[in-house]
């Protein structure tokens, strides 16, 4: 069963994403949103190409250059459907 995995929170602040990254499963998806979209500026999520999706208004507002997955809020909800479940790490 697939998961898309929700994160806003900066990689900077906490252990969240290195927690959803050692859960993430194979078919798994990875939503960054608000300030967790500064995970973008290394390669470290480089081994998740194509499942690594980024919300457009927060990767504008940060100034952020990225090959991840661009969508917006439509997009969001189609990726919420296209996934089994949703997880979002609060």
């Amino acid at each position: 069963m697939a998961t898309l995995h929700v994160l806003s929170h900066s990689p900077f602040t906490d252990q969240r994403l290195a927690s959803c990254l050692r859960l993430l499963g194979k078919d798994d998806g990875l939503l960054l949103t608000g300030d967790a979209v500064y995970a973008l500026l290394n390669d470290s999520l480089a081994h998740l190409q194509g499942r690594v999706y980024a919300l457009a208004e927060d990767v504008q507002a940060r100034g952020i250059s990225t090959d991840a997955t661009v969508v917006d809020y439509p997009g969001f909800v189609q990726l919420s459907i296209d996934f089994d479940k949703v997880n979002t790490w609060l």
